[in-house]
């Protein structure tokens, strides 16, 4: 996969791009990140990327123009541009199912808006428009980040293991992970479950799914209600755990 990063600052995400899974996902090839200086397409000799809003108000507005530029300036492979996403606090709430759709692109464009927000002319330019959360910070890197990390995680051969990207939270289940055990076997005077400790598969699967939807339902109730269980299932929740 090839990341696009365009930003005034793209050099914030260097240090997470050449750290941990994603520095080895990158050294390995499995991902190519690429900055994209928005400032180096301005056409005034200020190199200025930013204006004050029309209609009066606080800030500064990053202009259309240089931003434009920047996206059209990214190359496409075998007619394919690659899928151009806006971070902004206006933009929908990124999800898991968000982070598995884009990881099947050949190539995304993560484009960081910056001060009071991006001319709303950019927009057409664009695909779609993502949130990390509901709260404004100073840039979009720090989105571009959480994005980029979600995603390339999902990639062929990132994760040692193909099913740490599927047994854990918002995964497949639609629940809450359970609950994560290691040595030693008591640390505390607080022991491993002896379920965990017996070697009977079929049961730590039954124990592991009841934890997930008791954790779920505790935690967040707004994703447990989206849930289809049976009623055996909803009145084990409330009897001893297997």
């Amino acid at each position: 996969m090839d990341v696009y990063v365009l930003s005034l600052f793209p050099k914030m995400l260097h240090g997470f791009t050449r750290s941990s899974i994603i520095g080895r996902a990158v050294e390995e090839g499995r991902v190519r990140v690429h900055d994209v200086q928005i400032r180096d397409f301005s056409t005034n000799k200020h190199r200025t990327v930013d204006d004050a809003p029309y209609g009066g108000g606080s800030g500064m507005v990053m202009a259309a123009p240089p931003i434009v530029a920047a996206i059209e300036s990214l190359p496409s492979v075998e007619g394919i541009a690659p899928r151009k996403i806006l971070l902004t606090p206006s933009g929908r709430l990124f999800s898991q199912r968000d982070a598995e759709r884009l990881a099947v692109e050949p190539a995304i464009a993560l484009v960081c808006g910056r001060y009071e927000g991006v001319d709303d002319r950019v927009r057409p330019y664009i695909d779609e428009e993502l949130s990390i959360g509901d709260y404004v910070l100073t840039g979009g890197e720090l989105g571009a980040a959480v994005i980029l990390d979600a995603v390339v995680r999902l990639l062929p051969g990132v994760l040692g293991n193909h099913h740490s990207s599927v047994d854990e939270s918002h995964g497949r289940g639609g629940t809450l992970e359970y609950p994560q055990f290691t040595r030693p076997a008591t640390f505390r005077d607080v022991p491993v479950p002896a379920v965990l400790q017996g070697g009977d598969h079929k049961r730590v699967a039954r124990w592991r799914r009841w934890q997930a939807l008791r954790r779920t339902r505790e935690r967040r109730p707004d994703l447990f209600a989206k849930l289809s269980l049976t009623d055996k299932e909803l009145a084990e929740l409330d009897g001893d755990e297997p």
